[in-house]
């Protein structure tokens, strides 16, 4: 009798699981200690060997593969609006709110605790990006909410809870809240100036008044969070821009006239419900000044730009992971494709890409935490933050791409983890402000305030130690700042790519190792570097050497 079997199963790659998320990624437990955060590094070690294990990568696959769903009506026809997630979302909510990656600079003031929520939402990003919404936009409301000391003092412990409370109720009865966000309209997308949602008053006026709200939202995050804060006209419809706390249900118990029209059907960040609203009537409470909406806005973008970069250098590193996994466990022509010279040039490039944005991200965040009385600090924190969103971002997009060819056809089937990556990395960019809008808001810092500029270019001469292409490349942006207004504009780009480059090359030469920072000095700011990754110029050894020290794993 025959064997049925034509053929057996060998030379396929075993999933990635069982590994420290933490624990395997040096550059990022170096910097935490260098910039303060050493307190917390045993609680990301427990939580980068929780995020490794099957069950959590699992729970990111299956919100992605489950997405929301959209009720409008209760079945006996009563207006609910309300968004069901699958079981695997609220758990991963579970382990963001455990972490208080929502919260944790405010809940817990001290020395590197903005380092510290990075690195955790650094790791959690690696497993699933989509939850991580809601959080960054509780996160960036702080700030604002807090300017309203009656209002904060009863939210304040719910968002600063270290649970996930689930429950569709009035936020007064929860233990614990999410705060969205409501600025896009049809008509505007990024120029929120031109937004046309109506408050008019209910019960008095001014600050900390209740207004009705009348008008539309076109990209309305996380429709199921407690409340939003949304930015409306007072008055009319060519009235002053402010700023509204909504919540989702009112004060008396019933639900706010605040109706999703639909989900966004997105190309990814499937799991997170992004939605289309409708006001009618809905109430809203007055937060800071009649007219200040647009400084609000900016304020809390400030937060959430943070958080895209640190969401893209997130995917940045699952992409390089996965493909030095692939690589070091998949022959082909006789040998590991770890092995192969070619393939070593394209795994040191994304590990050098990706230290680079780790390092950069962290920076910022320890920029963050200094801004407030640090002239150097706030620089940093406005203008570089715009550029490294633009940048970071971008390259994330690459990557991705890079990763999955790295795992040939078996990348490119969603049974692999590369097609989500790939699906998730353009969200960042597009999201709280396109490229355009990040590199005129560099300019537009640099223009405000002309002493930035020089107090960033020359940290980064000092950071660089005086390296010949560092100062080349110094000289090239001030001589771009000298441009005219329309000049400058349309370089835009350019200055803020320039900008990044010479961030993340003095932070890779004052912190990375000798190797990788001359190899990513002489081929970014070196012109040794082609427009793809794996191009190089290094001996095979040095290349693997570069490789092995990102994921020793």
């Amino acid at each position: 009798m025959t064997d049925a079997a034509t053929h057996r199963v060998f030379n396929q790659v075993p999933e990635l699981s069982g590994y420290n998320l933490f624990a395997t990624d040096p550059a990022l437990r170096t910097a935490l200690d260098r910039l303060g955060g050493a307190w917390h590094a045993g609680a990301l070690e427990d939580f980068g060997a929780r995020l490794g294990q099957p069950e959590v990568l699992e729970w990111g696959a299956q919100a992605n593969r489950h997405p929301p769903e959209l009720h409008t009506h209760s079945r006996t026809g009563e207006r609910i609006d309300r968004v069901d997630f699958h079981a695997s979302w609220h758990s991963l909510l579970g382990l963001l709110r455990g972490q208080q990656l929502q919260a944790l600079p405010f809940s817990q003031p001290r020395e590197g605790a903005w380092a510290a929520r990075t690195a955790g939402y650094f790791l959690q990003a690696q497993v699933e990006a989509g939850s991580l919404c809601p959080v960054t936009m509780t996160l960036a409301s702080i700030p604002v909410l807090a300017k309203e000391s009656a209002l904060f003092a009863e939210l304040a412990p719910r968002l600063y809870s270290a649970e996930h409370d689930a429950r569709d109720l009035p936020w007064r009865d929860k233990r614990a809240i999410m705060i969205g966000m409501g600025m896009t309209e049809k008509q505007g997308g990024s120029d929120v100036r031109s937004n046309t949602t109506v408050a008019r008053p209910l019960r008095g006026e001014g600050r900390g008044a209740a207004y009705a709200l009348t008008g539309h939202k076109w990209f309305f995050s996380a429709p199921m969070c407690d409340a939003h804060l949304v930015v409306a006209r007072v008055g009319a419809e060519d009235g002053p821009l402010s700023c509204f706390f909504v919540p989702r249900w009112r004060d008396d118990g019933s639900k706010n006239a605040v109706q999703i029209q639909r989900l966004k059907d997105k190309l990814g960040n499937r799991s997170n419900s992004s939605s289309e609203v409708e006001f009618r009537d809905a109430t809203g409470i007055l937060i800071g000044e009649e007219g200040r909406g647009i400084p609000t806005i900016i304020e809390m973008a400030t937060y959430t730009r943070l958080d895209c970069v640190i969401g893209s250098a997130a995917l940045l590193r699952a992409a390089l992971v996965q493909s030095l996994h692939h690589a070091r466990h998949r022959m082909a022509f006789g040998r590991l494709l770890a092995d192969q010279p070619l393939m070593d040039n394209v795994l040191a490039d994304l590990a050098l890409e990706s230290t680079a944005a780790t390092l950069l991200m962290m920076e910022l965040a320890h920029a963050f935490e200094r801004a407030d009385g640090d002239a150097l600090a706030s620089a940093w924190k406005r203008v570089v933050t715009p550029a490294a969103k633009f940048w970071v971002c971008k390259r994330t997009i690459e990557a991705t791409g890079e990763a999955m060819e790295v795992w040939g056809g078996n990348g490119y089937v969603e049974e692999s983890p590369m097609a989500r990556l790939y699906r998730e990395a353009p969200v960042n960019s597009i999201w709280e402000g396109s490229g355009n809008i990040m590199c005129l808001d560099v300019l537009r810092a640099l223009q405000r305030s002309p002493e930035d500029g020089a107090r960033l270019l020359q940290d980064l001469a000092q950071r660089a130690g005086g390296h010949p292409a560092v100062r080349a490349e110094l000289a090239s942006l001030q001589a771009q700042l000298r441009a005219a207004p329309d000049t400058l504009e349309a370089g835009a780009r350019r200055f803020a790519q320039g900008l990044v480059l010479t961030a993340q090359a003095a932070l890779m030469l004052a912190h990375a190792d000798a190797e990788s920072a001359a190899l990513f000095v002489a081929s970014r700011l070196g012109h040794q570097h082609g427009r793809v990754f794996g191009t190089l110029d290094a001996p095979p050894e040095t290349l693997r050497r570069v490789a092995a020290r990102a994921w020793p794993a």
